[in-house]
């Protein structure tokens, strides 16, 4: 906080009250307890979230008569950040920001303080342009110091001089504090605060290519020396407790490394290619979901529909979707919704994504004979209310479910279908009776993940080809008038929905940035949920296809994937193009 004489402080007292960002009464006894405590005004204010930090900041730069930058989202460019030493840095809690007229714009907490600005000028050599900064936004600015991945390429380096002084022996000794470990350590570091989901290492014929999953999207990162590869493989193996001395058959793994003051979870897998060994790994940072059914995109009916399958005392609720379409968190959604102390919840799984209070897990392991068969005749025996099969995947692992269903317990589980009518078909391929999955099956989810639209953002009124699709697709669904847009509203789970008929519609697309590629950041889900009530039982009986099926559900109401995409599109929630990059192979 920047230190303020007592005129400054009495001028940012008014201007707090004058601007109505700080509540007159809440003020004066923070006052009071200021000359009780001789602690800073303003730091309590702060700390008793009377006024937000980054609020009181600008107050505070205003007052000053200098000029305020907000950085809380900032990514400054690492050839900038250079022209500052971090260790000066962070002792001045000033950060350089971009390079004006031969001056260095800096961006400080104190940006009063003479002495300070002074000694950093003839520290660079340079003169300086003075910002004032929050706490929050300087210190977002110094965690950028420590993802610079061109301390991977230096580390890269480094380990080839070490290969070649080695030469004469066969084999190396990977530390951990080796260029090889420091840079696999960056590589993480920088996935994990770019909130990438996987991590590709990629061996080519003559280099070695990084690229990360974000927000499900793959893109490059970098690209180091071939040479390389085999240590960085071989660390990678000794971490997750794999063979280094096995090159020709896939390994698994799994590890936990601490990155940025949190937890993350590792699983790692690793084939044999063309020009080497290919690594994926999966981060599973367990800070960042709260598993709730709203939070990840579920409104409306579908939230209705689900709620009352999970309340069923037995039957199955089975999600469907390709790879990656967020089945397993919307399993663990659905146990959190429904655990407490009076169930008992057993799951069977592969991997064990996300550790649960109060649930029993258990991890598959084909190795020693635990599979999702055996491991379900087991789990049966220890008295369960509800189970959760990770994946059906065969006819026998399918069989012991519906019989699960049957004798009285409420089944989750996930299968590889398109829609969450193909799952009816899906079960019929593997052998069940059409009576038996008329009988068991709740309630079907079919999901897949759309990229969120960042924050900053710019609205636009749709095209004729978009106005076109929105009302081919959803039109029906709209209001038709005033009157009913706020029982349409409540009924789809969606606020504010314009009426049908429009020659365009008002959408939104999010600004292209460092940290919002092509204006997306975060990702929410779209849905269908399939309620199987007596018609659609009666359609599962005669082995209706799965295009039958699903237009019974329609016409029953429930609402299509591409629909639920459209109508957050609608919403402001992600945007046209991205629902029909994901769902373009459903109606």
């Amino acid at each position: 906080m920047a230190l303020l004489t007592d005129d400054m402080q009495t001028k940012l007292v008014k201007l707090l009250v004058d601007e109505g960002l700080v509540d007159g009464g809440r003020l004066q006894a923070a006052q009071t307890e200021a000359t009780k405590t001789s602690k800073p005004l303003f730091s309590l204010l702060t700390d008793e979230g009377v006024v937000d930090d980054e609020l009181l900041t600008h107050a505070i730069a205003q007052v000053s008569g200098v000029p305020y930058v907000n950085l809380t989202n900032s990514l400054i460019d690492q050839s900038i950040l250079g022209l500052l030493p971090e260790d000066i840095a962070e002792r001045f809690m000033a950060v350089p920001l971009a390079e004006v007229q031969n001056r260095l714009a800096v961006a400080m907490i104190d940006a009063n303080n003479v002495q300070a600005v002074d000694y950093l000028a003839n520290r660079i050599q340079r003169p300086l342009k003075v910002f004032m900064a929050s706490e929050t936004g300087v210190r977002h600015v110094l965690d950028q110091y420590r993802t610079d991945l061109s301390s991977v390429d230096k580390a890269a380096a480094a380990s080839q001089a070490e290969e070649k002084a080695d030469e004469a022996s066969d084999v190396k000794v990977i530390v951990q504090d080796s260029p090889i470990s420091q840079a696999l350590s960056k590589i993480l570091e920088y996935a994990v605060k770019a909130r990438a989901s996987d991590i590709h290492i990629e061996p080519l014929e003559n280099a070695l290519k990084i690229r990360g999953r974000v927000d499900g999207v793959l893109r490059e990162i970098m690209q180091l020396p071939k040479s390389i590869e085999p240590a960085m493989v071989s660390r990678i193996k000794i971490l997750s407790n794999l063979k280094i001395d096995e090159h020709r058959i896939p390994q698994d793994g799994e590890f936990t490394v601490k990155v940025a003051n949190k937890e993350v979870d590792l699983r790692i897998a690793i084939s044999p290619v063309v020009w080497g060994e290919q690594v994926v790994i999966r981060l599973l940072d367990k800070s960042g979901n709260t598993f709730d059914l709203e939070s990840m995109g579920y409104a409306g009916r579908a939230l209705r529909a689900i709620r009352r399958g999970i309340k069923r005392p037995n039957g199955m609720i089975l999600t469907s979707g390709p790879t990656g379409s967020g089945k397993s968190t919307s399993l663990y959604a659905l146990i959190k919704e429904i655990k407490n102390d009076t169930v008992n919840i057993v799951t069977l799984e592969d991997p064990v994504e996300y550790k649960m209070d109060g649930v029993n897990q258990i991890q598959v392991n084909p190795d020693v004979g635990l599979t999702f068969a055996s491991g379900l005749r087991s789990i049966l025996r220890q008295d369960p209310d509800i189970v959760m099969v990770g994946e059906i995947r065969d006819s026998e692992t399918a069989n012991l479910a519906v019989q699960a269903a049957l004798t009285g317990h409420l089944v989750f589980s996930t299968l590889h279908t398109n829609s969450a009518a193909g799952v009816l078909p899906r079960l019929l391929d593997m052998g069940i009776e059409p009576f038996l999955i008329a009988s068991t099956v709740n309630t079907i989810i079919g999901q897949r993940l759309v990229r969120r639209i960042s924050t900053k953002r710019e609205t636009y009124q749709s095209s004729p080809i978009e106005t076109q699709n929105l009302l081919s697709t959803i039109g029906y669904l709209l209001p038709k008038t005033k009157d009913e847009m706020a029982k349409v509203s409540q009924d789809l789970g969606y606020k504010d929905l314009p009426l049908s008929g429009q020659s365009a519609y008002t959408l939104a697309r999010g600004i292209d940035s460092p940290q919002t590629p092509k204006g997306y950041s975060g990702r929410a889900g779209i849905f269908e949920v399939m309620d199987v009530n007596n018609d659609i039982q009666n359609l599962i009986v005669s082995r209706a296809t799965s295009s039958e099926i699903q237009r019974m559900a329609v016409s029953q109401g429930m609402i299509t994937m591409r629909q639920d995409g459209y109508l957050k599109a609608l919403s402001g929630v992600t945007t046209m193009e991205e629902v029909n990059r994901v769902a373009a192979d459903i109606a």
